[in-house]
Protein backbone atom coordinates (compact mmCIF):
# COMPACT_ATOMS: atom_id res chain seq x y z
CA UNK A 1 0.00 0.00 0.00
CA UNK A 2 0.63 3.26 -1.11
CA UNK A 3 1.91 5.82 2.00
CA UNK A 4 0.26 9.21 2.59
CA UNK A 5 2.77 12.38 1.99
CA UNK A 6 2.56 14.68 3.83
CA UNK A 7 4.42 17.62 2.24
CA UNK A 8 3.09 21.20 2.59
CA UNK A 9 3.47 21.40 -0.86
CA UNK A 10 2.09 17.95 -1.46
CA UNK A 11 -1.72 18.43 -3.07
CA UNK A 12 -4.49 15.65 -2.86
CA UNK A 13 -4.88 13.63 -5.45
CA UNK A 14 -8.90 13.83 -6.09
CA UNK A 15 -7.73 17.84 -6.48
CA UNK A 16 -5.13 17.04 -8.54
CA UNK A 17 -7.28 15.73 -11.19
CA UNK A 18 -9.97 18.20 -10.82
CA UNK A 19 -7.39 21.11 -11.00
CA UNK A 20 -5.72 19.73 -14.03
CA UNK A 21 -9.37 18.98 -15.75
CA UNK A 22 -9.60 15.55 -15.69
CA UNK A 23 -12.47 15.38 -13.57
CA UNK A 24 -14.50 16.65 -10.81
CA UNK A 25 -13.33 15.38 -7.04
CA UNK A 26 -16.38 13.31 -6.80
CA UNK A 27 -15.27 11.47 -10.13
CA UNK A 28 -11.68 11.23 -9.08
CA UNK A 29 -12.53 9.87 -5.58
CA UNK A 30 -14.69 6.79 -7.76
CA UNK A 31 -11.76 6.27 -9.82
CA UNK A 32 -9.27 5.75 -7.02
CA UNK A 33 -11.65 3.47 -5.42
CA UNK A 34 -12.28 1.25 -8.22
CA UNK A 35 -7.91 1.25 -8.10
CA UNK A 36 -7.77 2.69 -11.53
CA UNK A 37 -5.61 6.09 -10.30
CA UNK A 38 -1.32 5.06 -9.96
CA UNK A 39 0.89 7.66 -8.85
CA UNK A 40 4.39 6.68 -9.66
CA UNK A 41 3.37 3.18 -10.80
CA UNK A 42 1.18 2.48 -7.34
CA UNK A 43 -2.27 1.84 -6.77
CA UNK A 44 -3.19 4.88 -4.86
CA UNK A 45 -5.81 5.38 -2.39
CA UNK A 46 -8.01 8.27 -1.10
CA UNK A 47 -6.27 10.91 0.65
CA UNK A 48 -2.74 10.13 -0.76
CA UNK A 49 -0.90 13.26 -2.03
CA UNK A 50 0.85 14.57 -5.26
CA UNK A 51 4.10 16.28 -4.98
CA UNK A 52 6.13 17.70 -7.53
CA UNK A 53 7.66 15.48 -10.05
CA UNK A 54 5.33 12.58 -9.30
CA UNK A 55 3.74 10.55 -12.07
CA UNK A 56 0.36 10.04 -12.03
CA UNK A 57 -1.82 7.86 -14.25
CA UNK A 58 -5.60 7.19 -14.75
CA UNK A 59 -6.18 3.92 -16.24
CA UNK A 60 -2.60 3.69 -17.85
CA UNK A 61 -2.66 7.50 -19.29
CA UNK A 62 -0.31 9.77 -17.94
CA UNK A 63 -1.86 13.00 -16.66
CA UNK A 64 0.21 16.24 -16.91
CA UNK A 65 -1.11 19.71 -15.03
CA UNK A 66 -0.13 22.69 -17.63
CA UNK A 67 0.80 26.05 -16.14
CA UNK A 68 -1.42 27.06 -19.22
CA UNK A 69 -4.39 25.71 -17.96
CA UNK A 70 -7.52 27.56 -19.02
CA UNK A 71 -10.92 27.29 -17.46
CA UNK A 72 -13.88 26.53 -19.65
CA UNK A 73 -17.55 27.03 -18.84
CA UNK A 74 -20.32 25.61 -21.53
CA UNK A 75 -24.29 26.09 -21.24
CA UNK A 76 -25.30 23.37 -23.13
CA UNK A 77 -28.80 22.67 -24.28
CA UNK A 78 -28.56 18.63 -23.53
CA UNK A 79 -31.45 16.76 -26.02
CA UNK A 80 -33.57 14.10 -24.87
CA UNK A 81 -31.33 10.64 -25.52
CA UNK A 82 -28.02 12.24 -24.28
CA UNK A 83 -26.57 10.68 -20.91
CA UNK A 84 -24.59 13.26 -18.84
CA UNK A 85 -21.53 10.67 -18.53
CA UNK A 86 -18.07 10.77 -19.58
CA UNK A 87 -17.38 7.22 -19.59
CA UNK A 88 -17.82 6.61 -23.12
CA UNK A 89 -17.37 2.52 -23.42
CA UNK A 90 -20.27 2.16 -21.15
CA UNK A 91 -22.95 4.98 -22.72
CA UNK A 92 -22.42 5.60 -26.48
CA UNK A 93 -24.75 8.32 -26.43
CA UNK A 94 -23.07 10.80 -23.73
CA UNK A 95 -22.78 14.14 -23.96
CA UNK A 96 -18.91 13.93 -24.23
CA UNK A 97 -18.94 11.79 -27.93
CA UNK A 98 -22.07 14.18 -28.45
CA UNK A 99 -20.49 17.66 -28.07
CA UNK A 100 -17.02 16.74 -29.41
CA UNK A 101 -15.29 19.34 -27.69
CA UNK A 102 -11.60 19.62 -28.30
CA UNK A 103 -10.37 19.93 -24.96
CA UNK A 104 -11.70 17.42 -21.72
CA UNK A 105 -14.60 18.55 -20.20
CA UNK A 106 -16.97 16.89 -17.52
CA UNK A 107 -20.64 18.27 -16.94
CA UNK A 108 -21.89 19.44 -13.50
CA UNK A 109 -24.61 17.54 -12.20
CA UNK A 110 -26.68 15.52 -14.14
CA UNK A 111 -29.89 15.82 -16.58
CA UNK A 112 -31.49 12.42 -16.85
CA UNK A 113 -31.93 10.56 -20.17
CA UNK A 114 -35.07 11.34 -20.72
CA UNK A 115 -35.21 14.79 -20.19
CA UNK A 116 -33.46 18.14 -21.79
CA UNK A 117 -32.78 21.65 -21.47
CA UNK A 118 -29.70 23.42 -19.80
CA UNK A 119 -26.37 21.55 -18.24
CA UNK A 120 -23.46 23.03 -17.49
CA UNK A 121 -19.82 21.34 -18.59
CA UNK A 122 -16.36 22.76 -17.22
CA UNK A 123 -12.68 21.48 -16.71
CA UNK A 124 -12.91 23.05 -13.22
CA UNK A 125 -13.43 20.58 -10.75
CA UNK A 126 -13.39 23.18 -7.83
CA UNK A 127 -16.30 24.53 -9.42
CA UNK A 128 -18.14 21.34 -9.61
CA UNK A 129 -19.31 21.25 -5.54
CA UNK A 130 -19.47 24.04 -4.90
CA UNK A 131 -22.55 24.19 -7.41
CA UNK A 132 -24.41 20.83 -6.73
CA UNK A 133 -24.47 20.78 -2.58
CA UNK A 134 -28.31 20.84 -1.98
CA UNK A 135 -27.02 23.13 1.14
CA UNK A 136 -25.62 26.08 -0.45
CA UNK A 137 -29.42 26.37 -2.48
CA UNK A 138 -28.75 27.24 -6.03
CA UNK A 139 -31.96 27.32 -7.56
CA UNK A 140 -32.36 25.17 -10.58
CA UNK A 141 -35.44 25.74 -13.33
CA UNK A 142 -37.66 23.38 -15.14
CA UNK A 143 -40.72 23.42 -17.51
CA UNK A 144 -42.41 20.42 -16.73
CA UNK A 145 -45.36 19.10 -18.68
CA UNK A 146 -47.61 16.16 -16.83
CA UNK A 147 -50.22 13.46 -18.18
CA UNK A 148 -53.36 14.86 -16.72
CA UNK A 149 -54.49 18.17 -15.38
CA UNK A 150 -53.17 19.83 -12.79
CA UNK A 151 -55.18 20.69 -9.31
CA UNK A 152 -54.70 23.10 -6.85
CA UNK A 153 -53.80 19.47 -4.43
CA UNK A 154 -50.91 18.79 -6.65
CA UNK A 155 -49.70 22.65 -6.70
CA UNK A 156 -49.59 22.87 -3.28
CA UNK A 157 -48.18 19.59 -2.46
CA UNK A 158 -45.61 19.82 -5.02
CA UNK A 159 -44.69 23.54 -3.09
CA UNK A 160 -44.54 22.25 0.45
CA UNK A 161 -43.05 18.99 0.16
CA UNK A 162 -43.53 15.31 -1.21
CA UNK A 163 -41.92 12.19 0.71
CA UNK A 164 -40.01 10.44 -1.55
CA UNK A 165 -36.26 8.42 -1.13
CA UNK A 166 -36.80 8.47 2.75
CA UNK A 167 -37.09 12.17 2.95
CA UNK A 168 -39.37 15.24 2.37
CA UNK A 169 -38.27 17.28 -0.51
CA UNK A 170 -37.76 21.13 0.57
CA UNK A 171 -40.46 23.99 -0.23
CA UNK A 172 -40.03 25.37 -3.80
CA UNK A 173 -41.63 27.65 -5.84
CA UNK A 174 -44.07 25.85 -8.20
CA UNK A 175 -46.50 28.09 -10.45
CA UNK A 176 -48.88 26.16 -12.96
CA UNK A 177 -48.65 27.28 -16.76
CA UNK A 178 -50.91 25.43 -18.29
CA UNK A 179 -53.96 22.72 -17.80
CA UNK A 180 -50.92 19.77 -18.00
CA UNK A 181 -48.16 22.37 -17.46
CA UNK A 182 -45.92 23.83 -14.56
CA UNK A 183 -42.73 25.47 -13.74
CA UNK A 184 -40.84 24.91 -10.63
CA UNK A 185 -37.62 25.82 -8.64
CA UNK A 186 -35.60 23.76 -7.04
CA UNK A 187 -32.83 23.83 -4.81
CA UNK A 188 -32.13 20.14 -4.10
CA UNK A 189 -31.08 17.65 -6.54
CA UNK A 190 -32.19 14.19 -5.16
CA UNK A 191 -32.00 11.28 -8.10
CA UNK A 192 -35.26 11.84 -10.81
CA UNK A 193 -36.79 14.37 -8.08
CA UNK A 194 -39.21 16.16 -10.31
CA UNK A 195 -40.67 12.78 -11.91
CA UNK A 196 -40.65 10.96 -8.19
CA UNK A 197 -42.55 13.69 -6.78
CA UNK A 198 -44.94 13.69 -9.50
CA UNK A 199 -45.38 10.11 -9.50
CA UNK A 200 -45.91 10.38 -5.69
CA UNK A 201 -48.89 12.31 -6.24
CA UNK A 202 -50.29 10.08 -9.23
CA UNK A 203 -49.37 11.84 -12.21
CA UNK A 204 -46.41 10.82 -14.70
CA UNK A 205 -43.90 13.64 -16.62
CA UNK A 206 -44.66 13.65 -20.15
CA UNK A 207 -41.79 16.30 -20.51
CA UNK A 208 -39.07 17.82 -18.07
CA UNK A 209 -36.64 20.77 -19.60
CA UNK A 210 -34.59 22.41 -17.38
CA UNK A 211 -34.14 26.14 -18.30
CA UNK A 212 -32.00 28.30 -15.89
CA UNK A 213 -29.18 26.98 -13.22
CA UNK A 214 -28.58 29.98 -10.78
CA UNK A 215 -28.28 33.07 -12.87
CA UNK A 216 -27.64 31.44 -16.35
CA UNK A 217 -30.72 30.78 -18.22
CA UNK A 218 -31.37 28.36 -21.01
CA UNK A 219 -30.75 30.84 -24.84
CA UNK A 220 -29.15 28.49 -27.13
CA UNK A 221 -30.83 25.58 -29.63
CA UNK A 222 -31.06 21.88 -28.72
CA UNK A 223 -28.00 20.35 -28.99
CA UNK A 224 -25.90 23.63 -29.02
CA UNK A 225 -23.48 24.94 -26.56
CA UNK A 226 -22.58 28.38 -26.18
CA UNK A 227 -19.35 29.46 -23.50
CA UNK A 228 -20.75 31.31 -20.42
CA UNK A 229 -19.98 35.53 -21.02
CA UNK A 230 -17.93 37.20 -18.73
CA UNK A 231 -20.68 39.27 -17.19
CA UNK A 232 -22.22 35.86 -16.37
CA UNK A 233 -19.48 34.17 -14.94
CA UNK A 234 -18.20 37.55 -12.12
CA UNK A 235 -22.05 36.84 -11.23
CA UNK A 236 -21.49 33.17 -10.88
CA UNK A 237 -19.04 33.70 -9.13
CA UNK A 238 -20.32 36.21 -6.45
CA UNK A 239 -23.42 33.83 -5.56
CA UNK A 240 -20.55 30.97 -5.16
CA UNK A 241 -18.61 33.12 -2.83
CA UNK A 242 -20.13 31.66 0.25
CA UNK A 243 -21.16 28.13 -0.62
CA UNK A 244 -18.89 25.31 1.03
CA UNK A 245 -17.53 22.48 -1.19
CA UNK A 246 -17.23 18.83 -0.17
CA UNK A 247 -13.18 19.03 0.99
Amino acid sequence: MQKMKTSKMATRINKYLSEVGFCSRREADKLIEDGKVTINGEITEIGTKVEEGDQVEVKGQRIIKSIKHKNIYLAFNKPVGIVCTTDRKIEPDNVIDFIKYPKRIFPIGRLDKPSEGLIFLTNDGDIVNKILRARNNHEKEYIVSVNRTINEDFLWNMSNGVEILDTKTKNCFVKQLGQKKFKIIITQGLNRQIRRMCESLGYRVRSLKRVRIMNIKLDVPTGKYREFTKKELIELNRLLENSSKTY
